[in-house]
């Protein structure tokens, strides 16, 4: 681990240590963390580039009085191991392990739970206005992304920071990243500050000329801080944040440990808002992820190396694919074949599997950055002008563009195709990242089509099938990883609102959609369940009536599953239905309860809230056949 390293237990263990010492702490940080994360797997890119900054947060600041807000979380490795989780790093984002992100009840130094990008500025204004009531006297400070400050949340804190002008230290570290490289005019404005050494040349020799005027009046000390301006305005064009009401400080080597303690001692010195502006390099001191940063952003544990799908193709197993692969090669067909279409993601190419789009049409292509709202509204615009629009999100990230999805798509019927990746439990991320709610906030939208594949046969279906669609948006949710190959199942022409029946049975009916339909045929492949009934429902919204009509008719007991919250989902609609047209039927619903999911493997979780094979049959036994 690091001799010095070794005796870090709190940040109070480093007060007393000299600059040499404390440079020597960042490198065993640095060798600590790789070998940590690349066995336990996590977010490695974005901790290595923020060491030093970390290392000088708590060396001349005092947590937990002073507090710090990191923004999303993904550099929060670092400030774990200085307050007490160093040991426990080992069991980052396993079930019952530590999480990957800031937990208000894993240490008293995280000082609010965050997942999602953007709001660390807010919620530190909320903490330095707090205090100003309080009439206490911590400092405050929000650690936020270049990528991060894209979002239109960000820039709402910062207007209304400099509006209150309490005193709060804002750091940015600028590393021309968020996951994917950072697009769009904010990402040039920050290079154009970060390349530009004129304006630090000639202010330093402005500044060493007036210093040997002497103090001759308020009206040349005016006119000095005119100047001053002056330069500002022609070599960094705007100086954005000065104008906004914040003390810029920067850039800054974000690697150079003094200028760091330096420039943050002077900003606790400064009353009202401050803006410290750090160059870093995503992945520093670790060769591969400096080399590629949003491969090393977040790393598996362990990497099979030759994954494969359980279906053949001439006698050979193939490589499975990813769901997100598979709609992007459905993409790029499309538009091989001349589909007027635009793929638009929110600085997510990578994560959601579009890169070979972008790479091969980029004109067709919209990277918009963190900013899930203006994609689903920009998309709304091209999609009532012809053009059609496939919406990448996560499912978890869908959550923040709520009300553009009601307001500028629902109205007016756009024919929008949301691709809603990461649905269902997602694992290690945590309760922020687990795509669960999709089903129950986009099923009461009046004109929404939802839809969840059962295997890659299916999502190229269901994606043919949007591509045609034009009454209305549609969304299709799928998993994270590889579609399964679920073998020969009915190949039927995909209608709107229409499943199918799998495989005949009677007594019991699992009805499943999206994922769950692999579990429930799981379920009926075992010995002594083949009498059990396998349908698909294809459709969440709206559902086959007549699927669910036939099942409950047919059938003494009709059990729902699926990956989602139990609450306004899937299952409530089916029970609605069946409760309202008076069907005989013993319906059960399978879900997700009224809870956040903490993070471990996906097997782990399905397993914790019932939805594990294992857990169904005991269901069957417990609660059904008795």
């Amino acid at each position: 681990m690091g001799k010095l390293l070794d005796g870090v237990q709190s940040p109070y263990d480093i007060k007393n240590m000299n600059e040499r010492q404390l440079n020597a702490l960042c490198e065993e940080i640095r060798r600590y963390l790789i070998e940590t994360v690349t066995e336990t797997g996590g977010h490695l890119s974005s901790n290595l580039g923020v060491v030093e900054l970390t290392v000088a947060m708590h060396y001349v600041f005092n947590s937990p009085y002073d507090q710090f807000v990191f923004d999303v979380g993904h550099q929060s490795y670092i400030h774990k191991i200085l307050t007490g989780r160093k040991d426990a790093m080992k069991t980052i984002r396993q079930y019952g392990g530590i999480s990957g992100f800031n937990k208000r009840h894993e240490s008293e130094h995280d000082t609010f739970d965050v997942g999602h990008s953007s709001t660390s500025i807010s919620a530190a204004l909320g903490f330095a206005v707090a205090r100003d009531l309080h009439k206490e006297g911590n400092a405050v400070l929000a650690v936020i992304g270049d990528g991060a400050m894209t979002a239109g949340m960000a820039f709402e804190a910062l207007n209304n920071g400099a509006n209150l002008k309490s005193n709060f230290i804002v750091i940015l570290n600028d590393n021309q990243m968020s996951i994917s490289p950072n697009v769009g005019g904010l990402a040039k404005y920050f290079d154009k500050i970060r390349t530009g050494t004129t304006y630090k040349n000639l202010k330093d020799d402005v500044h060493k000329v007036l210093d040997k005027i002497p103090l001759v009046g308020v009206g040349i000390t005016k006119a000095v801080r005119d100047v001053r301006d002056g330069i500002k305005q022609i070599f960094i064009p705007g100086m954005f944040f000065e104008e906004m009401g914040y003390k810029y400080l920067g850039p800054i080597d974000g690697h150079d440990l003094h200028e760091v303690v330096t420039v943050l001692r002077q900003a606790r010195k400064i009353d009202g808002p401050v803006l410290i502006h750090l160059n870093t390099v995503k992945g520093k001191g670790y060769h591969k992820a400096e080399k590629d940063p949003s491969k090393y952003h977040g790393i598996k544990p362990t990497v099979k190396a030759n994954d494969l799908c359980h279906c053949a193709k001439d006698g050979l197993q193939i490589p499975a694919q990813s769901y997100g692969e598979i709609m992007c090669q459905q993409l790029i067909s499309y538009k091989k074949a001349g589909d007027d279409l635009t793929a638009i993601t929110a600085a997510m190419p990578s994560g959601t599997g579009l890169t070979p789009f972008a790479k091969r049409y980029p004109v067709a292509f919209q990277d918009v950055g963190i900013a899930e709202q203006h994609a689903v509204t920009f998309a709304a615009g091209l999609g009532l002008k012809g053009v059609k629009p496939y919406v990448a999100i996560y499912s978890s990230f869908m959550q923040r563009a709520y009300d553009q999805v009601l307001h500028d798509v629902c109205i007016q019927k756009v024919p929008v195709v949301f691709l809603m990746d990461r649905a269902g439990i997602v694992g290690e991320d945590g309760e922020t990242h687990q795509g669960v709610f999709d089903y129950a906030f986009m099923n009461h939208l009046p004109n929404m089509t939802i839809a969840a594949p059962r295997d890659g046969k299916m999502m190229v279906r269901l994606m043919d099938f949007a591509r045609e669609y034009a009454r209305g948006p549609i969304a299709i949710r799928y998993p994270k990883g590889s579609a399964p190959c679920l073998g020969d199942m009915p190949d039927r022409e995909v209608l709107h609102g229409r499943g199918s029946i799998l495989h005949q049975g009677m007594d019991i009916a699992l009805l499943a959609v999206g994922s769950m339909v692999e579990t429930a045929l799981k379920v009926r492949h075992t010995e002594g369940y083949g009498h059990i009934t396998v349908a698909d429902g294809v459709f969440i919204k709206p559902f086959d009536y007549n699927l669910v009509r036939q099942l409950a008719e047919e059938h003494n007991t009709l059990i729902v599953l699926e990956e989602g919250c139990r609450i306004g989902g899937y299952g409530s609609v089916i029970t609605q239905y069946i409760s309202d047209e008076g069907l005989d039927v013993d319906v059960r619903v399978l879900g997700i309860e009224d809870q956040f999911i903490p993070h471990g493997t996906r097997a782990e979780l399905l397993e914790l809230v019932g939805l594990s094979k294992e857990r169904i049959i005991t269901y069957i036994e417990e609660k059904v056949k008795k």
